[in-house]
């Protein structure tokens, strides 16, 4: 292998979702659509749990932490990628994409704790209601959010730190459009199966083990509601579980077909597409999922627009 092609100031290329240049024009407009519906979407949602007093409870806080980590996770690659779509060059600087793939690694773990510890809070609710004001204080809930925050940004400052002291060479040609931890690998020109090991504990640890106990604790739900007397309680808990689901099957599910797969059943186009749907599509969904099927938020909007 070539040593001079190893330097940290060497930039990288991305290839994006396709190389035909016909499509970019297309893709550009799909791709900026999505982006505005995904931040109005976000931004309407953290601003009806602020200005409604009906909406300032531990699960619409949960939920508008959630709104700000999405804000921010779809901008960390959606504005590079519509770039590319009409620049010749397509390249991002070493710099950039480690700090690409730190902010991307740290929301994307924040976001799979988060949605943990909200399913948590609807399991107390129904099924220990009368322990509901202790169990998810203010306190607590502060408490939960800064537990994300720091445990992802610690584990994504280790991965990103390793993967980038590793020695790239080759073109630097990145088969994804952008940069993530699993389409860095091929890159690097040693041997890095032991660190796909590490991936492989930190994708179950950050990833399966919250959606676990998300299924676990919405069988508990289920369970409980359907022994309830009220069908009105029981269609309300039912939507409010139903949509927590959806969100969160369609966000685990995706992101542990990269992270937990060895490097050698990777496939950059499948791995591009499964990447379009937890980083871009999921932060697009979650305001409208939470909103057009909750009568609560529906009714801070409706008295929010008079």
């Amino acid at each position: 292998m070539e040593k001079g092609n190893h330097s940290c100031g060497t930039d990288f290329t991305l290839v994006g979702l396709f190389q035909y240049g016909h499509t970019d024009t297309f893709l550009f407009t799909v791709i900026a659509l999505l982006f505005a519906v995904a931040l109005i979407g976000n931004i309407t949602l953290v601003h009806l749990i602020r200005l409604d007093r009906t909406l300032h409870t531990p699960m619409y806080f949960l939920l508008s932490q959630l709104s700000i980590i999405d804000m921010i996770y779809i901008s960390t690659t959606v504005p590079k990628m519509a770039a590319n779509f009409l620049s010749d060059t397509k390249t991002i600087s070493f710099l950039g994409c480690a700090i690409q793939a730190f902010v991307f690694l740290t929301l994307g773990a924040s976001e799979a704790l988060l949605l943990g510890f909200m399913s948590y809070d609807r399991y107390i609710a129904i099924c220990q209601p009368l322990h509901y004001p202790v169990l998810m204080s203010r306190k607590i809930c502060c408490c939960m959010v800064a537990s994300a925050w720091s445990s992802s940004s610690i584990t994504a400052l280790m991965h990103t730190v390793y993967v980038f002291q590793l020695p790239f060479c080759g073109s630097r040609i990145v088969n994804h459009f952008f940069c993530e931890v699993p389409s860095l690998l091929p890159l690097v020109c040693e041997d890095t199966s032991q660190y796909e090991h590490t991936v492989l504990m930190s994708g179950l640890v950050i990833l399966l083990l919250p959606f676990l106990a998300i299924l676990a604790s919405y069988a508990r739900v289920l369970v409980v509601v359907f022994q309830m007397a009220s069908g009105k309680g029981q269609s309300r808990a039912v939507s409010t579980c139903s949509s927590h689901l959806t969100v969160a099957s369609l966000f685990y599910v995706t992101a542990l077909c990269t992270y937990t797969q060895p490097h050698s059943l990777h496939s950059p186009g499948r791995d591009k597409v499964v990447a379009v749907l937890y980083s871009i599509i999921t932060p697009v969904l979650n305001p409208f999922i939470y909103s057009l099927r909750n009568k609560d938020v529906m009714g801070a909007l409706r008295r929010q627009m008079g």
